[in-house]
């Protein structure tokens, strides 16, 4: 529910309030299909293009360095030696995190020649950030056409964030034709570094400008080996307790709550509380020794693990048993029969692996009969309840037209949601724990880069710190420090993008942007086609502000009963909004009553007067100097005061008392 906090915005008298409704992680995408969207199955049960569809996919275990060339991992990750990948380019991109950390502008510039030099030279990596950079304005003009030639050559040279980079670039375009091709190669990928029956924990994006209480608790839990609550968790794992050191092995395994990734460690916890009996290490282990992630490979110990976590009604652990039957591994031979089974006590139990296993036997008829639409229903149960491989395999029928009708639309939009969870998302973490540490700079900087990937919240954090910290978020310009101007129409940009992609906030400051001719001319109408973007969101600051201007004739035509509806709208959405709501409607009612009056005119000339005003009480009262004379002032005029009061009071009570006794016209009168 959006709060209600003062702000001097589009609002009558004294009060011009703000909504700010900001959610905390991201909305969950829940896939609804009609019949429309359903094939009928003897239409698509010979289609020969599922021939080309994997089933349960490899499991090779591959390193990050394969799935992600040219990631910023080694500058991050102390288990990774970038002297052994490729020495020179990470330590040009150590210099630029230097940069932005001391705001060291020198080094930036010595940085992003080097970039130039070797990107001159056809080194992918350097193309893909020198395309950053251009995209960014950072050190060189902000030109996004030069921004995308050098993504495309950097993705055509292998670099996967410079594809990332072009594939958003398709779609805001709406050319999903090409989005979806590239959309469907890296979401690939992303399944490719998922484990055998599960896709990686979500590492909830974390919106850093709530300022909720909820978010402070994610942000505390986002402190790694600091953070007290996993200091105790560390200290019950030492004293045995099992649930906590399967909990510790996971944080460790896939660098959750700000730790760093070892899988060392994560290994020996997974160990210690599987000799305990904890079944979902058990179950981890026998992930982990099938895939051979950080591991030698043996599938005999993988079905050794399953088994013993399925034997404690751990219903996840029979996708994984099933999946040996299904490929043969550690088992005596495929076994299509026994591997069904255990897909359906997974299913029969709620477990979303189960339903997208059944889903892929009965799309490719794998020991059953051949039933796609039965197929799809098992893959929107499995989808649904959030599982990766689900979406994945639903945006391939989107893609192909198999089992569902082509939509290429509702294709790119999967494949872009299996796609962020891939590799490159860590940069998430450590732009997270950079901003906890107080490295505002390299936290922009790392936010900035996943923005131009398409993550929303990515660009809903770097739009924010670049309007909270100004000059203090180090922000890089085209030939130093950003200006004033240069940071607000990156901020601008960077909300435009979240507001495309739903963020009713975001929408509601481009509203404001282009309201007030912040970062951007003044542009009325385009400002009530933001608000009516977030109103669309059910965000009651929108619907306020479209009221405001439908009162007031501005963008939008002189409406007192739509202004009057919008009004309503917003108390309905957020009872929070009574008191400017009522406010509001007090002077739309003086202003359909008593048109051209005094009233009136003085309720249009406030939201001049208020920031003369505002401006007025912090420059001159809240300034430290006058500040404390002001107080002294006060003072003075107290004590005066007080001592004037006393001194009648005594004047008063002695001419109480003289007036009985004298009846002349020289008697006493107090003193008024």
């Amino acid at each position: 529910m959006p709060e209600l906090t003062s702000t001097p915005k589009l609002i009558i008298c004294l009060l011009i309030l703000s909504l700010y409704p900001i959610s905390l992680k991201a909305r969950p995408f829940i896939l609804v299909l009609s019949q429309d969207d359903i094939k009928d199955s003897a239409a698509s049960t010979d289609d020969e293009s599922a021939a080309d569809w994997d089933d349960f996919g490899d499991s090779e275990s591959m390193t990050e360095e394969n799935l992600d060339p040219g990631s910023w991992s080694p500058v991050f990750e102390p288990s990774i030696d970038p002297g052994a990948i490729n020495g020179s380019y990470y330590i040009t991109i150590s210099k630029m995190m230097s940069a932005v950390t001391n705001g060291d502008v020198r080094v930036m510039e010595e940085a992003t020649s080097e970039v130039e030099s070797a990107a001159m030279e056809g080194d992918p990596h350097a193309r893909s950030v020198l395309g950053f950079l251009y995209g960014m304005g950072m050190m060189r003009e902000r030109n996004k056409g030069k921004a995308f030639l050098y993504h495309h050559f950097a993705a055509e040279g292998g670099n996967i964030q410079s594809k990332m980079a072009v594939a958003y670039t398709y779609l805001r375009q709406d050319m999903h034709d090409k989005a979806v091709k590239l959309y469907a190669e890296l979401a690939e990928i992303a399944v490719n570094s998922f484990l055998i029956s599960k896709d990686s924990p979500v590492i909830e994006p974390i919106r850093i400008h709530n300022g909720a209480e909820e978010n402070k608790g994610a942000l505390r839990k986002s402190r790694g080996e600091d953070d007290e609550a996993f200091q105790i968790l560390e200290y019950q794992a030492q004293k045995g307790n099992a649930g906590a050191m399967y909990k510790i092995g996971l944080f460790y395994y896939f660098g959750l709550r700000g730790l760093r990734r070892d899988r060392t460690k994560a290994l020996m916890w997974f160990s210690k509380a599987a000799d305990k009996g904890e079944p979902q290490s058990m179950e981890f282990l026998g992930e982990i020794y099938a895939r051979g992630a950080g591991v030698e490979r043996n599938y005999t110990k993988a079905l050794e693990w399953l088994t013993h976590a399925a034997r404690q009604q751990l219903y996840s652990a029979y996708n994984g048993i099933g999946y040996l039957y299904v490929k043969g591994y550690g088992v005596e031979k495929k076994n299509y029969t026994k591997a069904k089974e255990y897909f359906e006590k997974a299913a029969d139990n709620e477990e979303a692996g189960g339903h997208y296993n059944l889903g892929v036997m009965y799309y490719k008829g794998i020991g059953v009969k051949r039933d796609v639409k039965l197929a799809c229903k098992y893959f929107l149960v499995a989808a649904n309840a959030g599982h990766q491989k689900a979406f994945y395999q639903l945006a391939k029928m989107f893609h192909t037209g198999v089992g569902l009708k082509k939509n290429l639309h509702m294709a790119t939009a999967l494949y872009k949601l299996v796609a962020e969870r891939g590799p490159w998302s860590s940069l998430s973490r450590w732009a997270l724990e950079s901003y906890l540490k107080g490295d505002v700079g390299k936290a922009f900087l790392l936010y900035s880069r996943m923005a131009e990937l398409g993550y929303e919240v990515a660009q809903s954090n770097a739009a924010w710190i670049l309007d909270k910290y100004g000059e203090g978020s180090m922000c890089m310009g085209e030939s130093g420090f950003c200006t004033d101007a240069e940071r607000h129409q990156c901020a601008h940009s960077l909300w435009w993008q979240a507001s495309e992609q739903g963020n009713e906030h975001a929408a509601l400051l481009i509203g404001d942007a282009y309201y007030y001719g912040r970062g951007t001319q003044r542009d009325y109408e385009r400002a009530a086609e933001a608000y009516m973007h977030a109103r669309s969101q059910s965000n009651a600051q929108a619907m306020f502000n479209l009221g405001y201007m439908h009162e007031h004739g501005q963008g939008l035509p002189l409406d007192l009963h739509l202004a009057k509806r919008y009004y309503d709208q917003a108390l309905e959405v957020d009872p929070a909004a009574k008191l400017p709501v009522t406010l509001a409607l007090t002077s739309l009612w003086i202003r359909k009553n008593y048109a051209d009056s005094f009233l009136v005119r003085l309720i249009d000339s406030l939201p001049e007067v208020y920031p003369r005003v505002e401006a007025w009480v912090e420059n001159v009262i809240m300034e430290e100097g006058n500040a404390t004379i002001l107080t002294l002032f006060v003072c003075l005029l107290t004590v005066l005061y007080l001592r004037e009061r006393q001194r009648r009071n005594a004047v008063q009570a002695a001419g109480d008392v003289a007036l009985p006794n004298q009846h002349n016209e020289h008697a006493a009168v107090p003193f008024n």
